[in-house]
């Protein structure tokens, strides 16, 4: 496996779980090679959690799988030798290799070296200690992960402004209802926000705008997504700026899979490729990919799923939101403590994609119900 993130390590642990014994090899180029992603925006960088307790396996469990761990980052890869090249000279050679290179933040023309962005454990560190309560922080990006950090600087005491290109973000995400809803939860928590916003120029102190207006940051979080890691890839055809083209058994060619956010595959049910940046698919996509090295695999069709924190709130999603469809209020009220919308495929009316406010029990039920009506 070349990615020592989740979807590595987890197709190391589905390997092993259906009784592989040969040797696995895992490269990655972080030195903390075990730790989970989801509490970097909130109990690590609030300081709730220590990093040790963010670790993707409990280290008897890693220790258990027999993996040999190469600390480096991969360079190139060779096809047609069946080797991955390092960048610190080594040579490995693989009869089956899964590529879990994950993704990187984007950054911006105008971002100095002080500006931060949030992917790894060293990230989270240096945001963390540059959190002080009075300080002024500006997110660029107001999706998911914005906001998460955004509700985490805010428990911290820092006066914090959100940025954004758009006037309604995170209406395809959640439904135009609940994107309102979140943004409102968050202003309520003193979050300011800067919407159809462009930001021209960092300056000491401050972020200038294309309208020629300020935003006062002592600190600076640029959080507007992330492009796949397939640079060392370049000159094998596997892969292009959306990631590793894949099959719907996630294989991208003779004896390579791809797994997690850097995989784009074709998914059966939904008729078209696919690429997704959330934690529990690359669980699930590594155990996939796992069996279908093993000669045991499935076409891989789940029914996508994602959670994220905000405050006191939780929220989730099962399913894909088409394009300009409303969402129908199924359970409770909007602007109530819990409540659940649904949304359904225009021509047949299928339920297709459930979301949930502080609703995690009923959600099961309609998982279970766009599970049913799927073609």
């Amino acid at each position: 496996m070349v990615g020592s993130g989740a979807a590595g390590v987890m197709t190391a642990h589905g390997l092993r779980r259906r009784g592989f014994t040969g040797r696995i090899a895992l490269i990655g180029d972080e030195p903390a090679h075990t730790y989970d992603r989801p509490p970097l925006s909130k109990q690590v960088l609030t300081g709730e959690w220590p990093a040790s307790k963010a670790r993707l396996l409990p280290a008897e469990r890693l220790d258990g799988l027999e993996v040999e761990f190469a600390a480096a980052r991969a360079e190139a890869l060779e096809p047609a030798a069946r080797s991955v090249i390092t960048a610190d000279g080594g040579r490995h050679a693989y009869d089956a290799l899964v590529i879990a290179t994950g993704v990187r933040p984007r950054r911006l023309s105008w971002s100095t070296q002080d500006c931060h962005v949030l992917r790894t454990l060293a990230d989270a560190e240096g945001l963390r200690a540059a959190m002080r309560p009075g300080t002024r922080l500006a997110i660029v990006g107001c999706g998911l992960l914005g906001l998460e950090v955004a509700a985490s600087a805010r428990r911290l005491g820092l006066a914090v402004t959100v940025i954004e290109t758009l006037e309604t973000p995170l209406a395809d995400r959640l439904g135009a209802p609940v994107a309102k809803r979140l943004l409102g939860l968050h202003r309520d928590r003193g979050v300011e926000f800067r919407l159809g916003a462009t930001v021209e120029a960092r300056e000491p102190g401050l972020l200038r705008l294309a309208d020629r207006s300020e935003v006062a940051a002592d600190e600076v979080l640029i959080a507007i997504g992330c492009e796949p890691n397939v640079d060392w890839l370049d000159g094998t055809g596997l892969a292009d700026a959306d990631g590793v083209a894949c099959d719907e058994f996630c294989r991208a060619a003779p004896g390579i899979w791809a797994a997690g956010d850097v995989a784009r595959w074709h998914h059966p049910s939904l008729g078209r490729g696919i690429r997704v940046e959330h934690r529990m698919n690359a669980a699930e996509q590594a155990a996939g990919v796992a069996a279908d090295i093993l000669g045991e695999g499935e076409p891989y069709a789940p029914i996508l799923f994602f959670w994220t924190d905000h405050h006191e709130v939780k929220i989730q999603a099962w399913g894909v939101i088409p394009p300009q469809v409303e969402p129908e209020l199924a359970e409770g009220d909007l602007d109530g403590e819990s409540f659940v919308v649904t949304f359904a495929e225009p021509t047949d009316r299928r339920l297709v994609a459930a979301v949930g406010w502080n609703s995690a029990r009923a959600m099961s039920a309609y998982r279970a119900e766009i599970a049913a009506t799927r073609r």
